[in-house]
Formats: C-alpha cells, sequence, structure tokens
C-alpha cells in the first residue's frame, strides 16, 4: 500500500512514523481546534497581555526541550534530528521577552502550573526514555515551520512591530532557507529512525500527550483572560458555523493551505489580512505558535 510523496517523489507507508503521527493525532487535534481558546482566536479576538504570556509558556517549554535535545544529541534514537542551528528557539525566544518586557524580563515572568506540567513531562522524557522526545521536537519545530513562516510580516505591519524583527524573532529560522525542504528532510530522518512498531506507537501516544499540553496551555490562557481588564483586540472574524459550510473561510484554513504552498490561499490570506489586519495575524499566529497543530495538516 505504499504512496508516493506530492512534493518529493519519496516513497512512504502507512507505516511510516510520519504517517502514524499525522494519523494518530487527527481525533485529539480536532479537539484542540474546538477549545474556546481557539475559538476566540478564529473569532479575531485576542488580549495582547495573552500574547505576551502565551509567549513566555513557549519560553520554558522549548527551554526544558532543548536542554534534553542537549542531553541526547548523541542518543541514537535521537542524533539524527539534532539540528540545533537549524531548530533551536531559547534564544530567539529570551529576545522576544526582552522586547516585550524589557531588560529586566526574567525577574517579571513565571512558568504557569499547565506550562509547568508540560516542561515536567519533557524533562522526564528526556532523562527516562529519550526516544520519546522525539514525539516533542516534532511536533514543535515542523508546526512552527508550518505556520509561524506565512505571518512574521504580516503580523510585524498589524502589531506595528520593527521591520529588523523585534519582537517575532521565534518566527525566523535564519539557519533554514527552504522551510519546505527542511521538513522533507526532518520526516525523511525520522522515518529512517531503527524503532520497531511498538516504539513508534508509543511515539504517537506521546504526541497525542503533547497536544493535550497543549489543549491544557488554551485552557489555562483562557481563565487568564477573564481576569484581564486589557483592551480586546477584535477583528470581527466570523466562526465556522457562520461560514455558510465554506471551510475554506476559515482564517487558519487560509494560512494553513498558504503554509502548504496552495498559491490561491496563500492570496486569499493576503486578502483577509487587508480586510482584518490585526486579528486575522494575531489568531493565526497564535495558533499556529503555540499549538504547532499546522504541521499535521501537511504531512
Amino acid at each position: 500500500h505504499s504512496t508516493l510523496c506530492g512534493d518529493g517523489g519519496v516513497s512512504i507507508t502507512p507505516e511510516d512514523l510520519s504517517e502514524m503521527l499525522a494519523a494518530g493525532t487527527k481525533e485529539v487535534h480536532e479537539k484542540a481546534e474546538n477549545t474556546q481558546f481557539v475559538k476566540d482566536f478564529l473569532r479575531g479576538r485576542i488580549r495582547k497581555e495573552l500574547f505576551k504570556l502565551g509567549a513566555v509558556a513557549l519560553y520554558y517549554t522549548y527551554t526544558a526541550m532543548e536542554e534534553e535535545i542537549e542531553r541526547n544529541k548523541d542518543h541514537p534514537h535521537f542524533a539524527p534530528l539534532y539540528f540545533p542551528g537549524e531548530l533551536h528557539r531559547h534564544d530567539a525566544l529570551a529576545r522576544d521577552l526582552e522586547f516585550f518586557y524589557g531588560p529586566d524580563w526574567q525577574n517579571q515572568i513565571s512558568c504557569s502550573q499547565a506550562t509547568q506540567r508540560y516542561v515536567d513531562r519533557i524533562h522526564k522524557v528526556g532523562q527516562e526514555d529519550p526516544v520519546l522526545l522525539v514525539a516533542h521536537a516534532y511536533t514543535r519545530y515542523m508546526g512552527d515551520l508550518s505556520g509561524g513562516q506565512v505571518l512574521k510580516k504580516v503580523a510585524q505591519r498589524a502589531m506595528k512591530l520593527p521591520s529588523t524583527g523585534e519582537g517575532l524573532e521565534f518566527y525566523q529560522f535564519d539557519g533554514i532557507l527552504s522551510s519546505k525542504a527542511f521538513k522533507q528532510l526532518y520526516r525523511s530522518r525520522m522515518n529512517e529512525l531503527e524503532l520497531d512498531m511498538e516504539v513508534k506507537k508509543r511515539l504517537v501516544d506521546e504526541a497525542v500527550k503533547a497536544f493535550h499540553f497543549n489543549m491544557e496551555v488554551f485552557e489555562e490562557l483562557e481563565e487568564v483572560g477573564k481576569t484581564i481588564q486589557d483592551d480586546v483586540l477584535d477583528a470581527g472574524m466570523p466562526v465556522h458555523g457562520a461560514m455558510g459550510g465554506d471551510i475554506s473561510k476559515c482564517p487558519y484554513y487560509a494560512a494553513k493551505m498558504a503554509a502548504s504552498g496552495g498559491t490561491a490561499y496563500a492570496c486569499q490570506l493576503a486578502m483577509a489580512v487587508l480586510r482584518h489586519p490585526t486579528g486575522q495575524v494575531l489568531l493565526a499566529t497564535w495558533f499556529a505558535a503555540l499549538a504547532g497543530l499546522a504541521a499535521w495538516y501537511l504531512m
């Protein structure tokens, strides 16, 4: 039952790890899309303080993940996926937080409870069962490359951020010339890992756990949002139900299709951004960055 990868002619099978991950996380992906926090983003509603708190959550998550990646960089089941210069986000997130919070940013942030549970799991995996680190790295980095890159420049415009990239360095992968080519390389390296079916199934289970951790962060931010008094940035975007059944009108759908190389949808996204710049960019940027969900549409 072999199939061909549409953009590279590489033979893949349902037993390949990348295919198993895509299929195995489909259900939890749909659940993540239906959390209230995500629905609010799809309506184009976002609070600036929540944007900053989300960046804090990402900082702690990537700090933990990259500490464990360094610990396991020579492990036979992770070494082929070790690309620190291309992928690591800790330093970029630190610079983004300095931009948003100022030079004393480290004394102004703290790790939330939901983020701490995510961090604890990453450390446990890295120290006790390193092969499962593959699921966490793949979920995060491939999502970043799929979604964040599409939105960096429009985010600069909508949030009036400097054209030199301050505040959005998380989305800038200076060591990668082609996101599409790098994702192909990464999936190929992952599929070539010498893993038996039992380990592959455990990796799928771990990726599902990663989605649940992200959903807990969503829910936590939603609760925090109820207590924050800052202005709501509201672009008045409709939810799926108000789209007459046409999911192509969904802003995130347009974003992910653009990320996968769909020229028509790239144009659609650009037009939507012109109509609703602030909310459109924030919801799509956050959805791609915090959840890392875009990657699963692109398998």
